[in-house]
């Protein structure tokens, strides 16, 4: 086994039998232990009492980040005419049609969200197995169809997260950068938790949230107490 780093053993002595902390001492604990040289990501995983293979147990959703994401995000879109026009003065990276699809399946994804009008869904439904795995797939649940491209493209650049039970019935993503104020980093996790708290499936049995850990992109996890995080 590699022997772990002076840093990496000084963060986990940090972090050793820290548990089930509210959602303040989860963030000041890790923005207190970061000393690398770029802005990581705050991150947070919930473990989920579902099973994703069930349709009825899919849990699926989008948040608008109250401070947003921190992130750069590049914008596709799969729109003609006006409406292509429209994604351009709303700000969108990519617009395109059977262009766009041509690049895409040759393998050039330079882009973090992809919107559609629905009118192009036949052209984007060929692109399901290259879109699909990367959870780009424009789907109208979660708003990426729709003919209100201005919002959608608006929404995408200023802090909207999707998010999508994996695996296991894990949910995971970054919500907000290590730069941001604490308060900020707490609004954001108490808008996400309550997003997914919000999007509980029909079919969900027993307990919903089983477990909620947060971390940096270079720090370890630590677990939050669920009735703390979960205000909704």
């Amino acid at each position: 086994m590699a022997k772990l780093g002076k840093r990496a053993r000084s963060a986990r002595e940090a972090f050793a039998g820290k548990e089930n902390l509210t959602v303040e001492e989860a963030v000041k604990l890790i923005k207190g232990n970061s000393n690398v040289k770029f802005d990581e990501t705050m991150e947070i995983a919930m473990n989920l009492g579902v099973d994703p293979r069930h349709a009825d147990q899919m849990v699926r959703g989008v948040v608008g980040l109250p401070n947003g994401t921190g992130k750069s995000v590049r914008v596709a879109v799969f729109a003609r005419g006006p409406k292509a026009e429209e994604a351009e003065k709303a700000g969108a990276d990519i617009v395109g049609a059977e262009d766009l699809m041509e690049t895409v399946q040759s393998g050039k994804i330079d882009f973090d969200r992809c919107i559609a009008t629905p009118d192009m869904m036949p052209i984007v439904g060929r692109l399901g197995k290259v879109l699909g795995p990367r959870n780009l797939m424009p789907n109208p649940k979660v708003g990426t169809v729709t003919m209100d491209v201005e919002a959608a493209v608006k929404a995408a650049k200023g802090g909207e997260v999707q998010f999508k039970a994996e695996k296991g019935g894990v949910v995971h993503a970054g919500v907000g950068k290590l730069s941001f104020d604490e308060g900020k980093l707490v609004e954001n996790i108490r808008a996400f938790v309550g997003a997914v708290s919000k999007a509980k499936p029909s079919g969900a049995k027993g307990a919903y949230m089983k477990k909620i850990a947060l971390s940096s992109t270079m720090s370890p996890g630590v677990t939050v107490a669920i009735e703390d995080a979960n205000v909704e």
